[in-house]
C-alpha cells in the first residue's frame, strides 16, 4: 500500500522564547524543510512545497534503508562547511543536481536529514498523537534501529535555559528554536 505525506505542519514566530508547560522546544536549521516516506522499498524525498528531491540526494535515499518501512519523518535537511558551520549555499547547489553530478556532490557535501517529528509507523498514523508520545516514538526509532548517517535525532528539550542557550547558535547556522505542544 503505497501512502502520501501528511502536509507539514508549520511554525509561527513568537516574541518570547519561554517555554509553556506541556511544550518542547527544538532548534530551527538553516536548511530545507524535508519530509521522507518509506513504503515497500519506495522512498520519497520531498519539500514542504511538494517538490521531490530524491534524484539531488541520493545518500538520503540510500540512507533509508535503514528506516522501517511504512515509516514517515519530518525534518531539516541540511549541509554543513568544512568548519562544521551550516552551508546553506551548498544545500541549494545540491539540489539542482541529478544523476553522476548529485552523487559526486553527494561524496564532497553530504546532506544530513534531522529528523524531529514521527509522522507515521507501520500501521501507524502518528500525526494526531501528542507531540511527547510522537517524540517517545521517534527516539525509539532510532535506538531501536540504530539510525546513523545520513539520519540525526534533532535535539529536544523542556528547559527555557537551554532553549534560550540554542538561540546564541546562530554562528553555526541555527536560525531560531520551534515550540511542539
Amino acid at each position: 500500500m503505497t501512502r502520501t505525506l501528511p502536509e507539514p505542519m508549520l511554525a509561527a514566530p513568537v516574541c518570547d522564547p519561554a517555554l509553556l508547560p506541556g511544550r518542547a522546544g527544538k532548534p530551527k536549521w538553516d536548511g530545507f524543510r524535508a519530509l521522507v516516506s518509506v513504503d515497500a522499498g519506495r522512498v520519497v524525498l520531498r519539500s514542504r512545497r511538494g517538490t521531490e528531491m530524491a534524484a539531488a540526494f541520493p545518500e538520503i535515499v540510500a540512507g533509508a534503508a535503514q528506516l522501517p518501512d511504512a515509516t514517515a519523518l519530518d525534518s531539516e535537511l541540511i549541509v554543513r562547511d568544512a568548519a562544521g558551520r551550516l552551508a546553506f549555499e551548498r544545500l541549494q547547489d545540491r539540489l539542482a543536481r541529478r544523476g553522476t553530478s548529485a552523487a559526486r556532490a553527494a561524496g564532497a557535501w553530504p546532506a544530513h536529514f534531522v529528523a524531529f517529528d514521527l509522522l507515521r509507523l507501520p500501521g501507524t498514523d502518528t500525526t494526531t498523537w501528542p507531540y511527547q508520545r510522537r517524540r517517545a516514538a521517534l527516539e525509539s526509532v532510532f535506538a531501536g534501529r540504530r539510525l546513523s548517517t545520513p539520519w540525526v535525532l534533532c535535539p529536544s528539550t523542556t528547559e527555557t535555559e537551554t532553549v534560550r542557550e540554542w538561540l546564541t547558535w546562530a554562528s553555526v547556522g541555527m536560525e531560531g528554536v520551534v515550540f511542539s505542544s
